[in-house]
C-alpha cells in the first residue's frame, strides 16, 4: 500500500471510537475502555474509509506503548500494519521517547514477525495475561492466546 493513498491522523475527541477496528485486535470492548481514554488514538483512512487504527498509552514516561494495532480484513497483507507502525515510532521519537513498546499474544504470528522485521524485540512474557484477563478463550491460528509477548524498540 502506498503512502500517498492513506491518510494517519489522531482522531478528535468528539469523534465516535473506531470499535469495529479495535475489536478486531482485542476482542473484549471491557479491556478497549479500559485503556482507551487515556490514550492517543490514530486512524487511517483511505477515501474517507477508516481502515486501521492505532492506540498509545504513557504507561512510563519515555516508554509509550501501543495498546491496539488493527487493519480491516479487506486490507491486511498490503502493508498497512507497517504505515501504522511507522507512524507510531515516528510520533514517539517526535515526543522524546527513549523506547517503544508493544504486546501481542503468543499465537500471533504474522504480527510476531512484523514486529521483530521492524525492530521490536522481545523484553518479557506475561504469562496467563489472556487466560487470567479474557472470560472467553481466544484462539489464532489454531493456537490457544494465553500469554503475552512484550516486545520493545530502542528509539
Amino acid at each position: 500500500m502506498q503512502k500517498s493513498e492513506v491518510t494517519i491522523r489522531a482522531i478528535a475527541p468528539y469523534e465516535e471510537l473506531p470499535m469495529d477496528l479495535l475489536l478486531l485486535a482485542d476482542p473484549s470492548e471491557e479491556m478497549i475502555r479500559s485503556y482507551i481514554y487515556q490514550a492517543r488514538i490514530y486512524v487511517a483512512e483511505k477515501e474517507d474509509r477508516l481502515i486501521g487504527v492505532y492506540v498509545i498509552t504513557l504507561e512510563e514516561p519515555g516508554r509509550p506503548e501501543i495498546r491496539n494495532l488493527a487493519v480491516a480484513a479487506d486490507f491486511q497483507g498490503q502493508g498497512l500494519g507497517k504505515l501504522l507502525l511507522q507512524h507510531a515510532i515516528a510520533r514517539a521519537r517526535e515526543n522524546g521517547a527513549s523506547g517503544l513498546m508493544i504486546g501481542t499474544g503468543n499465537s500471533s504470528v504474522g504480527q510476531l514477525y512484523l514486529y521483530q522485521k521492524m525492530g521490536f524485540e522481545i523484553v518479557a512474557i506475561r504469562k496467563d495475561y489472556f487466560t487470567t484477563h479474557y472470560q472467553e478463550p481466544i484462539y489464532e491460528n489454531g493456537i490457544a492466546c494465553k500469554h503475552m509477548l512484550v516486545l520493545e524498540m530502542a528509539l
